[in-house]
């Protein structure tokens, strides 16, 4: 099983920078790192910070969040089949929502090969002090990056006064209190912060994986025993709170020979068929969702 970062943040907070120190830690520590970097444009500029013996893949012209979440799934499968790493670190766009990408990342195709630890928000402290002046879209995409956080960079306190970074820490820790909070300059941090996430829960007795145990952005994957009546099933999926982001997977349904593609999110239920036999599990994001009952499952 390999570690997984997910590397987020603004335009411009320093993601980069983030992403080539911590190949640089884990060279040093004997580790191979792999990277799965997004660019929304057509030119790979960011990814020539990346070394030429590291395992690299790139999604150019759309978002891992969005309607590249397929490509991302096709990339990361290429990576584990093809390419022998220890810990791989993927970089998402300034325009990336959280919890969008981690549905995009988490696929129950390969969800007992990765141990996802966390979402790694770098946060321009400037703009956080300066972030009434962002237009209301990109304002909440800002805040809702700093909110699903499992862990916070306040980067740039070298531009800013004491006060300021007293501010800036405190604002931060009381907008999400229960994410892990450093100060950074130039997005330096050391990997051993990085390494006290807690990370996914083992698959062997519980069959449940959740990100950070402690933590409100969650993710659960959860295996069908038995087949459920699809009707029963969606009547149950529309008394799920509203902390329940995504759920998808392959449904056992009673009378369908193969496990369906089923999709949720929003409240929106998609069934495809599956011609193929995959295995029977979904994987659940959201915010306090260890309690979920899922009909059918173990």
């Amino acid at each position: 099983m390999r570690d997984v970062y997910l590397i987020s943040g603004f335009l411009g907070s320093g993601k980069t920078s983030l992403l080539t120190d911590i190949i640089r830690q884990l060279k040093e520590r004997g580790l191979k790192p792999a990277v799965l970097m997004n660019e929304l444009g057509k030119l790979p500029f960011d990814s020539k910070a990346v070394e030429e013996d590291i395992p690299l893949k790139e999604m150019l012209e759309g978002c891992i969040c969005c309607t590249g979440s397929e490509k991302t799934e096709a990339l990361l499968q290429t990576l584990l089949a093809g390419e022998s790493f220890d810990v791989l670190l993927i970089e998402t766009t300034g325009a990336a929502h959280p919890v969008e990408a981690l549905d995009a990342v988490y696929s129950p195709l390969f969800a007992k090969q990765l141990n996802v630890k966390g979402i790694i928000t770098v946060v321009d402290s400037m703009l956080w002090l300066n972030r009434q002046s962002l237009p209301p879209q990109a304002r909440s995409l800002f805040l809702e990056q700093i909110r699903h956080a499992h862990f916070l960079l306040a980067n740039k306190m070298d531009l800013l006064s004491e006060p300021e970074q007293a501010k800036i820490t405190y604002e931060l820790q009381s907008f999400n209190p229960t994410a892990i909070l450093i100060q950074t300059s130039h997005a330096k941090c050391p990997y051993s912060q990085l390494e006290r996430l807690k990370g996914t829960i083992g698959h062997k007795e519980v069959n449940v994986s959740r990100i950070g145990e402690e933590l409100s952005l969650s993710t659960r994957l959860v295996s069908f025993k038995e087949s459920i009546d699809k009707s029963e099933f969606e009547d149950w999926l529309r008394t799920v709170p509203s902390t329940v982001y995504r759920m998808k997977g392959f449904v056992p349904v009673k009378g369908v020979k193969n496990p369906m593609l089923f999709q949720f999110s929003y409240g929106i239920i998609q069934w495809l068929p599956e011609y193929v036999k995959m295995e029977p599990s979904i994987v659940i994001i959201g915010e306090q969702i260890a309690q979920l009952q899922v009909p059918g499952s173990e």
